[in-house]
């Protein structure tokens, strides 16, 4: 079945079986999307295919080991800020400096309850990628509510259909960064095969014609033979977005 876009994606790397289904369960009933690899060699394959939003790693994974997996994950620039969660039965303090050193931003205990590890994914989500975790995304004068999956320009309700509103919040989130077609593809429209490259530049045209139609300058940055960027003016004060948290 197709994944939904806008859901944080975790990929679980873990090789047994009951526990695979118990994280499957409880992280998809948490909102998340969920990708699984049984080894290391598949972890990595499957990083690099599409890039999940938090790894979810077992220490003790067959063929690549977690930490290696690990390793080479922060040795690699397209992955090195993916951030990770080691699982293991190892509660010794020397495995635990061991896992931090090797680039995991936080470690698990086995046996643990579903409810701690949601909490700690939800907390390492909030410090390396905080628009995941907001109910409200800025980005110059442009406003997105992505409960109400409302966005406003300068205070002008923009409309938005599902893929352009898709692309807008993958932007937002990537401030300033060139994106090709094809990571275009992956990240926002990810299973939908049937998808051209040559149909991200329809989308981009119909996101830019509705985000200048009332107020403002282009924000979309056309990069020729490399793909699309979204950038602040040059008299704008940050090309950073910031994160509003809706009050509870």
């Amino acid at each position: 079945m197709p994944t939904d876009p806008l859901k944080p994606r975790i990929l679980v790397v873990e090789d047994e079986a009951a526990l695979v289904t118990l994280l499957r369960y409880n992280l998809e009933k948490a909102g998340f999307d969920v990708a699984t690899a049984g080894d290391g060699e598949e972890a990595l394959i499957s990083v690099a295919e599409r890039a999940p939003d938090l790894v979810v790693l077992d220490w003790m994974v067959p063929l690549v080991s977690g930490i290696e997996v690990c390793r080479r994950l922060r040795r690699d620039p397209k992955t090195r800020d993916i951030p990770v969660i080691m699982l293991t039965a190892r509660g010794e303090e020397a495995d635990r400096v061991r896992g931090l050193n090797a680039g995991a931003d936080d470690y698990v205990t086995k046996p643990f309850s579903p409810s701690e590890l949601i909490a700690r994914v939800h907390a390492v989500l909030r410090r390396a990628r905080p628009a995941l975790e907001a109910d409200q995304l800025t980005f110059a004068d442009i406003v997105m509510d992505l409960a109400t999956h409302r966005v406003t320009r300068g205070g002008v309700r923009i409309e938005l259909r599902p893929a352009e509103f898709r692309l807008l919040r993958f932007f937002i989130e990537h401030p300033g960064r060139v994106f090709s077609r094809e990571q275009l593809l992956d990240s926002v429209w990810r299973d939908d095969a049937f998808i051209e490259p040559r149909t991200v530049d329809v989308h981009i045209r119909r996101l830019r014609k509705a985000l200048n139609a009332h107020v403002g300058d282009d924000l979309i940055r056309t990069v020729r033979s490399a793909g699309y960027a979204l950038e602040s003016a040059p008299d704008s004060d940050s090309t950073m977005p910031s994160q509003v948290s809706r009050p509870a």
